[in-house]
């Protein structure tokens, strides 16, 4: 009688070897894919690396020397400490913060209400869809001078609030610090509400069907099949959405610049109309490479968090 035979678990616990012809496939697999692996390595690392280095310097395309030559101008982590000092970084950081803030939150709210409408079926249905998603397919440079054009103080906005309230409204929202902040904000829920809608309307059609039904013969009206069985479903897709719009915030350049240009003053200077000023106005690179992977750090940070969500909401809320 074999061992196998007297202990049954016996088998189960030997470990498990690679056959030959498996192991040299392995080997043979990653030997082909090198060459790709180290090239998507490099297309990766080496701008990071790059940028590393710099925000070490305070070196200039005005300096007349190669980037490979900014250790001449080193000033180690001097970039870092004028960074924690500089008050316009921290006003542009605070207006994106609020931008998403109201935002994002909006956004949601507009697309999870959207995509709940969406999953019944209503005559048109095909053509609002079509309608719903134009604005996300509008170049951003194009909805910026839309937007510019709707809020001039004698454009179709003011217009259409002069015809409610009976007066006539010239408000001049662009030159305006607080209305154009506010104008650059609808803009931006008018073009990504959208990307957020066709997202949760994916999660939200994936949601098992017979569930539903379940839940209707066993008496739940439609909050309680909304709140129980569908939104507990989707929650994986919603961090997604929102970490998706979380990190797109933080490089809206295109409407908000051809709207206001950031102003009036530096109204509505975000982190990446600041960066675009002091890399093109200004020329400093060294202190621009710095506020670049700061960013970069941040964002990385809250998509690891995101990802840690993702693996929650699996894992039904365990981390």
């Amino acid at each position: 009688m074999s061992a196998t035979e007297i202990l049954p678990g016996a088998a189960e616990a030997a470990p498990r070897t690679i056959p030959p012809v498996d192991r040299e496939s392995r080997r043979l697999g990653f030997r082909l894919t090198l060459p790709t692996q180290l090239l998507v390595l490099f297309i990766a690392g080496f701008p990071l690396l790059m940028q590393l280095y710099i925000s070490l310097t305070d070196w200039s395309p005005l300096d007349g020397v190669g980037w490979w030559k900014a250790w001449q101008s080193w000033n180690s982590f001097a970039n870092y400490t004028d960074l924690l000092e500089d008050r316009r970084w921290w006003g542009a950081l605070w207006r994106t913060f609020i931008i998403m803030l109201v935002c994002v939150p909006a956004e949601f709210l507009l697309a999870l209400g959207l995509a709940t409408l969406f999953m019944d079926d209503f005559p048109g249905k095909r053509v609002f869809y079509s309608i719903l998603l134009m604005p996300m397919m509008v170049v951003p440079a194009v909805a910026g001078y839309m937007f510019f054009m709707l809020f001039q103080s004698g454009g179709p906005f003011n217009g259409i609030l002069s015809a409610l309230s009976g007066m006539d409204i010239k408000i001049a929202w662009l030159s305006d610090p607080t209305l154009a902040l506010v104008a650059v904000m609808i803009a931006d829920i008018w073009q990504w509400t959208p990307l957020m809608f066709l997202i949760l309307l994916a999660g939200l059609v994936g949601v098992p069907e017979d569930q539903l039904k379940a839940a209707t013969l066993l008496g739940a009206n439609w909050r309680q099949r909304f709140f129980t069985i569908m939104l507990p479903r989707i929650k994986t897709i919603m961090v997604i959405a929102l970490a998706i719009r979380v990190i797109e915030i933080f490089k809206i350049f295109d409407t908000l610049y051809i709207m206001t240009g950031g102003g009036p003053g530096v109204a509505t200077e975000t982190i990446s109309v600041y960066i675009y000023k002091v890399t093109t106005q200004d020329l400093i690179w060294g202190y621009v490479a710095a506020i670049a992977l700061v960013i970069l750090i941040a964002l990385s940070v809250l998509a690891v968090f995101a990802m840690k969500r993702m693996e929650a909401a699996k894992n039904g809320g365990r981390a």
